[in-house]
């Protein structure tokens, strides 16, 4: 199976897993095969693209760090919570629990598999980006605190501070949040009183644990000084905080939105890395690198000598170097064969571009 964009979804193609709506409702079954109207039913839920199987590369298992149910689920929750604080409707304890519920569930799944390297796939809505961030955000946390070794209490309040990171954009003017272009110095700085407003508001509703609120006030501090809201530095920001800022920039950053495209998941494990030191912790950041797979399994990708093949397995030791089952060599189809990257026979092969 191969992870095909959208638009480049074509009619005979065969679904390899489940697609579900917006609502938690399978939409499609695994080996549907497409047809026109379906391709077009499918756009209109504007996500970026489908898992498909073909025959010669069969048996790469789809490999999601949390199942396409479960986050759906968890997308949901948070939205609600979002919706009402937009339309000033209280907030019921409930719906605050039913989230903690769920953290705790990712909570579990990743502790089952904590060996297992964080392949995020962008299967997000555009529409729904805020609440399909804030999970993305939560289970990027979620995995770095595993691989840090925080037991299972502090992962189920990482977890959810890190759910809620954005809850203060609720109180920004909506003109500022959803304006398409710069903002403005002005804009800008109502646009940063964000964390600390969501930090106030699940403190005054006593909601999460001191550790969850204090990483929804400190995600966007910076390692060396220069954030906000307190010019925090060092290990002066919470441990939440400096976990959560590397998920939220990292997830922005490979995400797709409506007036950019978002960088491939490499490049955006290039741009955490270089901010090391500065932007965030860099203890934080040799984990994360670890632990990230900057090509998800399923990722069709073109290498240096020409050939072109879909990531099979990832290395936690050789993060840049995964194992590739080739198909193609150049234009013309061969027969399957998997290339270790991570090899000392094949260090003098690069991964050159994503395909299609």
């Amino acid at each position: 199976m191969r992870f095909v964009p959208i638009f480049c979804l074509r009619e005979g193609m065969i679904i390899a897993s489940d697609f579900y709506g917006e609502q938690g409702e399978l939409v499609l079954a695994r080996q549907t095969v497409l047809d026109i109207e379906l391709i077009k039913k499918i756009r209109k839920f504007r996500c970026n693209g489908l898992y498909v199987e073909e025959d010669q590369i069969k048996n790469i298992p789809i490999v999601n760090t949390i199942n396409s149910s479960l986050r759906t689920k968890t997308v949901n929750g948070i939205k609600e919570i979002f919706i009402c604080k937009e339309n000033k409707l209280p907030v019921q304890k409930e719906q605050f629990t039913e989230m903690e519920d769920q953290v705790e569930t990712i909570v579990d799944v990743i502790l089952k598999n904590k060996e297992m390297m964080l392949n995020m796939v962008d299967l997000k809505v555009f529409d729904d980006y805020t609440y399909f961030h804030s999970v993305n955000v939560a289970v990027l946390s979620i995995g770095l605190g595993t691989a840090m070794g925080l037991d299972k209490t502090d992962l189920c309040n990482l977890g959810f501070g890190a759910l809620l990171h954005d809850i203060g954009k609720v109180f920004v003017p909506k003109d500022i949040l959803h304006k398409q272009g710069p903002l403005t110095d002005n804009e800008f700085m109502e646009m940063k009183k964000h964390s600390y407003l969501g930090f106030e508001y699940l403190a005054s509703e006593y909601v999460g644990s001191v550790g969850a609120q204090a990483g929804i006030l400190d995600h966007h501090e910076k390692f060396s000084g220069g954030g906000y809201p307190n010019n925090a530095k060092g290990e002066k920001i919470s441990l939440y905080g400096r976990i959560i800022s590397i998920a939220d920039v990292y997830d922005a950053l490979t995400s797709d939105r409506p007036y950019r495209n978002g960088l491939l998941p490499s490049e955006a494990v290039e741009y955490i890395m270089g901010g090391t030191g500065n932007l965030f912790d860099p203890d934080l950041v040799a984990v994360f690198i670890r632990k990230i797979a900057p090509y998800p399994i399923g990722t069709p990708v073109k290498l240096s000598n020409g050939l072109v093949g879909v990531v099979t397995d990832n290395f936690e030791s050789f993060c840049m170097r995964p194992n590739i089952r080739v198909f193609k060599n150049g234009d013309y189809e061969v027969t399957p064969f998997d290339i270790c990257l991570a090899d000392r026979k094949a260090l003098n092969i690069t991964i050159v571009d994503y395909t299609k």
